[in-house]
């Protein structure tokens, strides 16, 4: 008996060792996969800049001294004219409310199209269970075509303008926004639904009543800082030619010494803008998730 009690106490310790050795054996093993997998990725991102480089017309290290050459420029040009900054502003000011015009109009088209998505693609929530892999995928490519290859698709079918741009971005931003209102709809509490639906409610009446008044918060917060993405995209889309703030960008960069005043000009409204929507919408998310809370 007292052996049996002497074998289980040294077999006690015993097992914790060799469970201990393998457990250490294994991170050695989870870090060396990781460094090797760490140092392919930085061979291949060192091989593929050199044979971009190679590639390139002038070289990057040729010409990384002259990458504080135009932004000089701009800036010298627009401190010499900068008595004339205020008439220009006020001059591309309606380009500027087309820009935002475009984002906005967008945001609500694609938050609408993405609600929809989101809901029809939920598990528990989904109006057709089997077909929830195909509204996934659908918006899966809806984000994963860039807003500046269905602008151009657009522009050569519809001509130049803010409506390519307005349903781009509203594309890409339905496919985005409906991915995480998916996320957010998981978590919603089933209850109100079951509630709804043993009155009769339909399908519309329960999301309407039950899940949406869960989730609005996080819904309203997803959309404002998709607002802020889509000004810039919005901005970005006017070099393509589809109008707005990006559009006058694009003219006055393109024609050079001379215009670079007017350059500065639509910087200094693209970034006051930015960061004039950035506070505004991230006020009115804390008050939104948080109540107001800090």
């Amino acid at each position: 008996m007292s052996d049996a009690t002497l074998s289980g106490h040294n077999s006690g310790p015993a097992s914790v060792d060799a469970i201990q050795s393998s457990y250490l054996q294994q991170v050695q093993r989870k870090r060396l996969y990781g460094g090797l997998t760490l140092m392919i990725f930085a061979l291949l991102m060192v091989a593929g800049f050199m044979t971009a480089d190679a590639r390139n017309a002038g070289g990057f290290w040729e010409g990384l001294h002259n990458v504080g050459d135009y932004p000089a420029d701009v800036l010298s040009e627009a401190w010499e004219k900068r008595a004339a900054l205020p008439a220009l502003i006020v001059k591309y000011f309606p380009a500027l409310v087309e820009t935002i015009n475009i984002a906005a109009v967008a945001t609500i088209l694609g938050a609408g199209l993405g609600l929809i998505l989101s809901l029809l693609s939920t598990r528990g929530l989904a109006r057709w269970p089997r077909l929830i892999p195909v509204f996934r995928r659908t918006m899966d490519i809806m984000r994963a075509i860039p807003e500046i290859v269905i602008a151009l698709v657009l522009i050569f079918v519809l001509g130049g303008g803010p409506v390519p741009a307005m349903i781009a971005i509203a594309i890409h931003t339905a496919g985005a926004l409906g991915k995480m209102f998916s996320e957010v709809a998981e978590n919603a509490d089933l209850k109100p639904l079951e509630g709804l639906a043993s009155t009769g409610a339909t399908w519309a009446q329960g999301m309407w009543l039950g899940i949406l008044p869960q989730v609005a918060p996080n819904y309203v917060s997803y959309a404002l800082l998709r607002f802020e993405i889509n000004i810039r995209a919005s901005a970005i889309l006017g070099f393509v030619g589809a109008g707005g703030l990006g559009y006058e960008l694009r003219n006055a960069m393109a024609w050079g010494p001379g215009r670079f005043d007017d350059a500065a000009a639509i910087f200094l409204l693209l970034f006051g803008t930015i960061i004039f929507f950035d506070q505004l919408s991230g006020r009115f998310r804390n008050q939104l998730t948080t109540g107001g809370q800090a």
